[in-house]
């Protein structure tokens, strides 16, 4: 393997377990904040057991998530440094805020609230957990802001001299309509990514019949975010997709697997044979009419049509002729991937709050297996849309600016990429077993585990009923 293809595969590895994390923590952050806050507000102490039992789920994902961002950012300097010197004006701004100021924020009150329980009186202690939870979102505000203009660059000029892309406002960066399409979605499936890692591990426990009222209390919390969540990822995803057909034409062809323009009024594919080879579609089964329909537009472009104008636009100005085409099939059924287990996400909330609310849920075990399985439903549908995001940018790193094969660092050889691969993918496996074993390890011993060895040495009888 070549170096550029080396170099690839070590961003989408990176990112893609770095944002493995990311959603979690973030959901996490406020899904423990409304709990303490029902905890404060209705004085009912399971909700405060139950803020002290996912917190540390939550803590074990913030670790990780920091290491694997560590390890992300080392990366950036070592395999991209043209793409550094070309947009390091821009790219910095953004990062070096999100570094001073929101993970500042995020990891300061972070120690208070977890050394605080005793210290700080109930409202100032809440407030410190809110206080992490806005500098999460804080953080991803930012990293999204750097995304964003690498996807519509914005608030910018070409310094001919050095080559270089400048930043001419940083409030322009911030107006960047993409990152207001990009920043909701991410939130939106953070917190959908969370509800369902709750829901999920209290059903498990469920299963085992360990500390039902307080599980089914989590469940419950769990569903309830989740289907605000899924409800408002799919609003945010579905705008953000009208402005892809807008902004970026290719990419939003390839999503749908159009290489001729659509009639009019425009059907949506639900599957398709799609020949790449020969860059055409051999049969597809469609739904007459919904693409308008969801889209707002008769007719919308394909993929051919798009690769010209890409040519006419740009070839002039990289005196190339380059491969516009995507990898449609990734897009194609990536997309389908990520909306598919977004809506049923959506759907096993609604259900679950139904089997609750009529008290059958636990009668229906073949639901509180699903409901285990679809842990990692958010994760598979956030890592597909992550791929969708990355792959359809290219043949840039910025759209229209700066090419990938460009921005490589001249001086790393395939060999070093090689071996660095291995080390990271070595890394990434060992973090993320730790990561699973210690939070099943966490879930399992239950929101009264007392420690049988420490509470004797405390003289504490740690079968009294007054302990738990």
């Amino acid at each position: 393997m070549d170096v550029l293809s080396l170099a690839r595969f070590q961003f989408g590895m990176t990112t893609v377990f770095h944002f493995f994390f990311v959603p979690l923590s973030i959901g996490l952050g406020f899904a423990i904040a409304l709990m303490q806050t029902l905890y404060v507000v209705k004085k009912d102490e399971m909700y405060k057991d139950m803020t002290k039992f996912w917190s540390k789920i939550f803590l074990l994902s913030f670790a990780v998530g920091v290491v694997t961002g560590i390890i992300q950012e080392f990366q950036f300097g070592m395999n991209w440094s043209e793409y550094s010197r070309f947009m390091g004006d821009i790219f910095g701004a953004p990062l070096a805020v999100e570094a001073l100021l929101a993970f500042f924020l995020e990891s300061t009150f972070i120690g208070l609230w977890m050394f605080g329980w005793d210290k700080f009186g109930k409202k100032l202690h809440l407030l410190c957990i809110w206080l992490v939870a806005i500098g999460s979102t804080l953080s991803a505000l930012w990293i999204l802001a750097a995304n964003s203009f690498m996807q519509t660059p914005v608030a910018y000029r070409i310094n001919e001299a050095t080559n270089r892309a400048e930043l001419t406002s940083f409030a322009g960066l911030l107006k960047n309509k993409q990152l207001w399409m990009e920043f909701p979605h991410v939130i939106f499936g953070a917190v959908v990514t969370a509800a369902f890692v709750i829901a999920g591990s209290s059903a498990w426990m469920m299963m085992k019949k360990k500390d039902l009222p307080f599980y089914r209390r989590s469940l419950k919390f769990g569903l309830i975010m989740g289907l605000v969540g899924s409800i408002l990822t799919i609003g945010a995803g579905h705008q953000q997709m009208i402005h892809v057909a807008d902004d970026q034409p290719m990419k939003f062809a390839a999503m749908e697997g159009i290489y001729d323009d659509t009639s009019s009024p425009a059907p949506w594919t639900l599957i398709s044979g799609i020949d790449t080879k020969d860059k055409k579609v051999d049969w597809t089964i469609e739904v007459p009419y919904m693409l308008t329909l969801l889209g707002g537009k008769d007719k919308y472009i394909g993929m051919d049509e798009a690769n010209k104008q890409l040519h006419e636009k740009h070839d002039a100005q990289f005196g190339q002729e380059m491969d516009y085409y995507l990898p449609v099939k990734s897009l194609f059924w990536g997309f389908r991937f990520m909306a598919g287990f977004g809506t049923l996400l959506a759907l096993m909330a609604v259900v679950g709050l139904f089997l609750l609310k009529n008290d059958r849920i636990y009668k229906t075990k073949w639901f509180l297996w699903l409901l285990v399985v679809g842990i990692l439903f958010p994760f598979i549908s956030n890592t597909f849309g992550w791929l969708i995001t990355e792959l359809g940018r290219y043949p840039w790193t910025v759209y229209g600016l700066f090419t990938i094969k460009d921005s490589v660092s001249p001086a790393v050889t395939a060999g070093n990429l090689l071996f660095s691969n291995i080390v990271y993918f070595g890394l990434f496996l060992i973090l993320g077993g730790v990561m699973v074993v210690k939070s099943k390890r966490e879930v399992a011993k239950g929101p009264y585990y007392v420690d049988e060895s420490e509470a004797k040495k405390d003289g504490i009888d740690p079968f009294a009923k007054e302990v738990f």
